[in-house]
């Protein structure tokens, strides 16, 4: 069986594990772009404590090229956490042919919060016949495990979930996504000032690419799309997270001072035409000695069930979860094509 090719796209935190899986599940890795001048040039087998393998980063200012030369089966993307920040890479492989698939938090249902975009990327990604999509932890423990469970459900009244992991994991981009070292005033002004505003606002907002949705916000679309449930409104309140003392964060590299923003708590409510309704709540912060991550979940109705997940592995559980899901990419229909459209995800030996 001939190999599948791939290319690092983000060589910080969690391409350590991307790449480490990949390896090991037999996807021959041919290229690697990042943009920090400590990680350019070094040997990716460096980065996951390996011998080196003889791929070297290279800087994304010659990602074009690169991608041209080595035309990979797919591109794994690992940079930031709102899909304009994505614009370039995922554009650069929509217009080449080039599948990809990205731990981008708001990639995951994006046409719910930046529809403009999201139909750039379709229509070139169609026309080239290639498939991007957004995938990570969410994908099954804020999307299949639910659906799941509302499968055994005979009636919904309302579905609650809660999950939280520390911003320390995953990078820069989203311990400042959080508000992560922000003074309060600083963190009203930047974050939460966007909660404040009418619908027609946020419409605007959302339909003119501007809007910085929560992370539940998209999980919501996924799950109403899933569902087949049809949203009459959404919105989202982020609330600060404080500590008591002070914490040094080795992402932000920086000490939080007692009192100072250590992330959020970003509350989506989503009302449903047949009734449903969705309550939503992702709690991402700089951890506190005895914080732990959990994943809780309540499907009211007749019967109602709840699942709580108690530390789970966060960032590994992402990372698995976006090798798992190459090969579907690569077999999906052309276009930007959401997980709940491309099927379930599955455990997978070797690739």
């Amino acid at each position: 069986m001939k190999k599948i090719k791939a290319v690092q796209y983000g060589c910080g935190k969690m391409s350590m594990f991307t790449m480490k899986y990949m390896l090991e599940k037999g996807i021959e890795i041919v290229g690697a772009i990042d943009v920090n001048p400590d990680i350019v040039g070094k040997d990716i087998g460096e980065i996951i404590g390996r011998e080196k393998l003889g791929i070297t980063v290279t800087h994304e200012e010659e990602a074009v090229g690169l991608l041209e030369e080595l035309k990979p089966d797919i591109c794994i993307v690992t940079t930031r956490s709102l899909i304009g920040e994505l614009e370039k890479p995922l554009i650069l492989c929509a217009s080449r042919g080039i599948n990809a698939i990205t731990t981008c938090e708001e990639a995951f249902f994006p046409m719910n919060s930046n529809p403009e975009l999201f139909k750039k990327i379709n229509d070139l990604a169609k026309k080239n016949n290639c498939t991007i999509t957004g995938s990570g932890y969410q994908d099954i423990f804020w999307g299949q495990i639910i659906t799941s469970i509302a499968g055994s459900t005979h009636k919904i009244t309302k579905i609650k979930g809660s999950s939280s992991y520390n911003v320390e994991e995953y990078g820069l981009a989203l311990a400042e996504a959080h508000g992560a070292g922000l003074t309060i005033s600083e963190f009203e002004e930047r974050i939460a000032k966007i909660d404040r505003i009418s619908d027609d606002e946020r419409n605007e907002m959302i339909n003119s690419g501007n809007f910085n949705p929560s992370y539940m916000w998209n999980v919501n679309g996924w799950l109403c799309d899933k569902l087949g449930l049809n949203v009459i409104k959404q919105t989202q309140k982020c609330v600060p997270k404080t500590a008591k003392e002070d914490l040094y964060s080795s992402t932000l590299e920086m000490t939080i001072k007692s009192g100072d923003v250590t992330g959020m708590s970003a509350i989506v409510t989503t009302e449903t035409k047949e009734g449903i309704v969705l309550e939503t709540e992702c709690i991402g912060k700089v951890y506190e000695k005895n914080d732990i991550d959990k994943n809780l979940w309540t499907i009211e109705g007749e019967p109602t069930t709840t699942i709580l997940i108690e530390n789970p592995d966060t960032a590994r559980l992402t990372c698995a979860s976006i090798v798992n899901r190459i090969p579907d990419v690569i077999n999906a229909e052309s276009g930007y094509v959401t997980t709940d459209r491309i099927g379930e995800l599955k455990y997978k030996s070797c690739i």
